[in-house]
């Protein structure tokens, strides 16, 4: 384990040393995008054009490459218990930087082993497995996770001015990165942002990040150490066996799970989604500011009133907004139903963000969080990996991707139902 006290002493910064871990935590969120769903999408036409595979056939391969990430998540989750955010998110973000390189690379060693489609979907699926197993699945967690321990009175108010930092950023990279294609090219693109997150932030994490306050002889909310005052009490700890036969583990990771699968699907094929209903990419892209902005107030409000009330009517609201996000999918070809779209996930998309950052530390406490927050973090993964296979498929079936929102749309319904008459006690 690195001391605490190098390569210096926290105790000697003139402001509590937690606003440094919000600020590496905020970046360790933003550096992952390499790994997630819109940070992917940008690149579909580019690797569909350089491999010579199908939209459906890149589709599976990240489907794949997905769900075998998600089956080694929460035993990273058990690692960061083990290590800590501190060397976690170092190695993730050296390991995410190799398999960005690596992905940049697929087409030269798929011609190198013959150019055949088989080579081609192989080489990606690993290189997609790669770079969700260390970008959306541990390098997000573990930047999520290392902040809740350092604030507990004002840990919904700071996760919301985190996340307004995060949605902006997660909601501009598509146009940030599309730009940057047009300019470099797509692969040196993906050498530019290997080369950053591979370099800068992991030594920038390796120096700054610190576990706990209790680590460095500090105290959260930034209490003095001789004080009497005490800070909040954290809910006594639930083993990961005991979570598992809880009911309310499970509403609320397949409610942040159904956002993952419709949401990831969305972003995936926004181009082809607005084109099918005869909006061209301009538009497509343009959806992703709107969004953001419905995205950045929600979450700004509900982090604030989060810690004032119990975690339940914000996931209510969520489904709600979710189910008005999916008419207006279904309804696109009206201009009603592209704002329609942008208010329900991007509302949605904001509540989502209070709702995965406090629920498990909330409903299970702090000393098996990694290990939780990993299994449902496999669960997003494993729908983030369904929604673009299965939206690719509705549409090679259907002619459409309407069937596939109405599939979600009555499984976000019945979510809502459970979650409105489920029994939820916080301590």
């Amino acid at each position: 384990m690195i001391s605490a006290y190098w390569p210096f002493n926290p105790q000697k910064i003139p402001f509590f040393y937690g606003w440094v871990v919000f600020a590496l935590s905020t970046l360790g969120i933003l550096f992952s995008i390499p790994g997630q769903t819109m940070g992917l999408a940008v690149f579909t036409d580019s690797f569909i054009d350089a491999l010579g595979l199908s939209r459906t056939e890149l589709s599976l391969a990240y489907l794949f490459g997905t769900l075998g990430s998600s089956l080694f998540l929460a035993r990273a989750g058990k690692w960061y218990d083990i290590l800590g955010g501190r060397t976690m998110i170092t190695m993730a973000s050296i390991a995410l930087a190799l398999m960005v390189f690596y992905v940049s690379l697929v087409d030269v060693m798929s011609s190198f082993l013959g150019g055949s489609p088989i080579a081609s979907f192989g080489l990606i699926l690993f290189g997609y497995f790669g770079v969700r197993f260390f970008g959306q699945g541990v390098l997000t967690s573990c930047s999520r996770n290392v902040l809740l321990l350092w604030f507990i009175k004002k840990r919904g108010l700071v996760g919301g001015i985190r996340n307004i930092f995060v949605s902006l950023g997660f909601s501009l990279s598509p146009l940030f990165l599309a730009g940057l294609i047009s300019i470099f090219g797509w692969r040196e693109s993906l050498w530019i942002i290997a080369l950053i997150g591979g370099i800068g932030f992991s030594f920038i994490s390796l120096i700054f990040i610190r576990d706990t306050p209790e680590s460095c002889g500090l105290r959260a909310d930034g209490l003095d150490v001789n004080s009497i005052e005490t800070s909040s009490v954290e809910k006594e700890s639930n083993t990961l066996s005991e979570v598992k036969k809880n009911p309310i583990f499970w509403i609320y990771s397949l409610s942040l799970s159904i956002h993952a699968l419709f949401g990831t699907a969305l972003v995936f094929h926004i181009v082809a989604i607005f084109d099918e209903v005869g909006k061209g990419r301009a538009e497509a892209f343009s959806y992703f500011i709107p969004a953001a902005i419905f995205s950045t107030l929600s979450n700004l409000f509900a982090s604030w009133i989060s810690d004032k009330i119990n975690l339940k009517p914000i996931l209510i609201i969520m489904l709600i907004s979710f189910c008005l996000g999916s008419f207006g999918f279904i309804y696109l070809i009206h201009s009603w139903g592209f704002w329609l779209l942008a208010f329900g996930f991007g509302v949605g998309g904001g509540l989502w963000g209070v709702i995965s950052n406090l629920t498990f530390i909330r409903f299970f406490g702090p000393k098996h969080l990694g290990e939780i927050s990993g299994l449902s973090a496999s669960f997003n993964v494993i729908g983030s990996a369904i929604g673009p296979a299965a939206f690719s498929l509705g549409f090679d079936y259907f002619g459409s991707y309407t069937a596939p929102a109405k599939i979600c749309l009555a499984l976000i319904i019945v979510l809502l139902l459970v979650a409105i008459f489920l029994k939820q006690r916080e301590e």
